[in-house]
């Protein structure tokens, strides 16, 4: 998709190429077997073919790349939508029911997912989506013998960045943080989890398209951002070269290079450190810091299934795939974490989802992904909205302009983007 929002030629002949292709794939068999759509690559979406290996009837995984919206919109111009699709944006599921490009979907008796999740996939009274992948979103990551002392604040955290970022400058030691800036959602992670942390009301009323993004919550929030993000040394190279570092260079930078020493995001980080970290050390994580004296907010994104109006099939595997043994092959396999409550923690091989799983099933305040949740325009991943906005706010931060300077510009800049999108005042 264009800037603009303009399916291209290119893009459409391409999404009529795949359906017929896979059509014909189907039929070859004599039965025609049910068409996915998902936004997984590599390890996830061998590990998806596993999962449906089992189902009884033939599945055809395809994976839509990095923008599944760009990719779902040019097939359904095309007249080749795929029978279901998994994306990672309930904002884009309510927004295709309301286009009537969905069909409602019915989970089975063996699924629960925490409260709140399940109402973000409703529309017209009806459930167009299904939680089928979970990502615990609120964690830090280090090696034990870099950073033998872990912050249990916030207010710890930029202390120990002060210090460190001192040691830093001085070519006494690593960086203490690593961040993929150039990855904007990485940075509205960050975001997510401190006003999450210091106004939860006011987080919700933001993702329900009511709140003000120049309000005193958003205020105070970029306010504790650049107290960070602003230290002298806090980052490898300083806050320019984070601007050009992408997230998965971040993990590397500390498990692999140590050139950092913590690294702030999800439980899929696990799947960057196990092919890129060096020696036999395995990482570990905390909660990301509260400025209080709790654990702080959790902050859980996730991948959903839907089906298209016209799929055949499509239900029945949709309703399969909310089964609890469904993911089983994933789960043994490790690198998954499951929204359903009801499969029991010791079906996870791996001790640490099992702790994270466990976490999200807990009695913390447990919040959607704000960005997952805004609008279409306003989610930044076609580059006008909040992504590009949170990234100049990190290159205002970290090259010396004044907080309040820096405040007052993005809040002026996401307020405007949130009127443009209809998503916010």
């Amino acid at each position: 998709m264009t800037p603009g929002g303009r399916v291209t030629r290119r893009a459409l002949l391409r999404a009529a190429a795949a359906g017929t292709a896979a059509t014909v794939a189907g039929c070859a068999g004599g039965s025609r077997s049910v068409q996915v759509a998902v936004v997984w690559s590599g390890g996830e979406l061998d590990r998806f073919r596993d999962v449906v290996a089992t189902y009884p009837h033939p599945v055809r995984v395809v994976s839509a790349g990095n923008d599944i919206d760009a990719f779902l919109r040019a097939r359904h111009l095309a007249g080749t939508s795929p029978d279901v699709a998994i994306m990672s944006r309930p904002g884009l599921v309510t927004e295709y029911a309301a286009r009537e490009w969905l069909r409602p979907v019915r989970p089975s008796t063996e699924y629960a997912v925490p409260i709140g999740l399940g109402d973000l996939l409703m529309a017209r009274g009806q459930r167009f989506g299904v939680w089928v992948k979970a990502a615990h979103k609120s964690l830090v990551w280090h090696l034990p013998s870099m950073l033998p002392e872990q912050p249990t604040s916030w207010d710890a955290l930029v202390a120990l960045t002060r210090r460190l970022g001192a040691l830093a400058r001085r070519g006494a030691g690593p960086a203490p943080l690593a961040i993929g800036a150039a990855d904007g959602w990485v940075l509205t992670d960050w975001f997510e989890n401190v006003l999450a942390d210091l106004a939860p009301a006011a987080y919700d009323a933001l993702a329900a398209s009511d709140g003000d993004w120049q309000g005193r919550a958003v205020r105070d929030t970029l306010d504790r951002l650049a107290e960070l993000w602003s230290i002298d040394g806090a980052f490898l190279g300083g806050g320019r070269r984070a601007l050009l570092t992408q997230y998965e260079e971040s993990v590397i930078q500390v498990v692999n290079s140590r050139r950092a020493m913590m690294v702030f995001e999800a439980d899929f980080t696990a799947e960057v450190v196990g092919r890129f970290r060096s020696g036999a050390e395995t990482p570990v994580s905390f909660r990301f810091p509260s400025a209080g004296a709790g654990g702080g907010a959790l902050i859980v994104g996730g991948d959903v299934a839907v089906v298209f109006a016209d799929a055949r099939g499509g239900v029945e595997l949709v309703e399969w795939l909310t089964r609890a043994d469904a993911f089983r092959p994933w789960l043994r396999a490790g690198g998954y974490l499951s929204p359903n409550t009801t499969i029991p923690l010791t079906d996870y091989a791996d001790p640490v989802r099992r702790q994270l799983a466990r976490e999200m099933r807990g009695p913390d305040t447990l919040h959607f992904d704000l960005s997952d949740q805004l609008p279409a325009p306003f989610t930044g991943s076609d580059g006008i909205g909040i992504w590009p906005i949170m990234q100049d706010f990190f290159a205002d931060v970290t090259d010396g302009v004044r907080a309040d300077e820096a405040v007052r510009r993005a809040t002026r800049q996401l307020a405007a983007a949130a009127r443009d999108a209809d998503g916010g005042r």
